[in-house]
């Protein structure tokens, strides 16, 4: 199939597609905001920038849209006639670099959570329902590591302590 448009035009409709501040992340973050959940956007010093960061517990959520992430590409999209094997490859490139993104942040420690557009447009509440549950195991898991290094140590003095011998009531 040929394209419609001219290159000026097709060249002007390509470039108004945004790669943040799009309509699905600020459904996201209008609910967080409504929840009082704190979080950085598109942080530049985690790797693959993404949409949302808690970077104090190591998570990283992205907002992917499904044509230009390829959800369900094998069997959904890309035998498609209409594509053009350009966009067949872009699309492969960014599942690819999505991948690479994940297990690095994963090498790092990172909990990472993809959530694709039509979830986020049926039901950002229930999107965010995830996002609220892995802050709440990050946090059970920083608590649990925080009571045992307390709990670990318990017999030893302190520096500044001195041995105390106690009486007992029969001396």
């Amino acid at each position: 199939m040929t394209d419609v448009l001219t290159p000026e035009q097709r060249h002007r409709c390509m470039q108004s597609n945004r790669g943040r501040g799009t309509k699905i992340e600020l459904l996201i973050a209008r609910e967080l905001r409504q929840r009082n959940i704190r979080y950085r956007k598109n942080d530049r010093t985690v790797y693959g920038k993404p949409d949302f960061c808690f970077k104090g517990l190591k998570i990283a959520v992205f907002c992917d849209g499904v044509f230009w992430h390829g959800r369900d590409w094998d069997t959904t999209f890309r035998n498609r006639d209409t594509l053009s094997p350009y966009w067949v490859a872009k699309i492969e490139r960014n599942i690819a670099r999505d991948k690479k993104v994940n297990s690095r942040l994963e090498e790092e420690g990172w909990l990472v959570l993809r959530l694709w557009e039509d979830e986020i447009r049926r039901s950002a509440a229930a999107c965010v329902d995830k996002i609220e549950s892995l802050i709440a195991q990050r946090t059970a898991e920083r608590l649990r590591r925080t009571y045992a290094y307390d709990t670990q140590y318990a017999d030893l003095l302190m520096v500044a302590e001195e041995e105390e011998t106690y009486q007992t009531a029969s001396e």
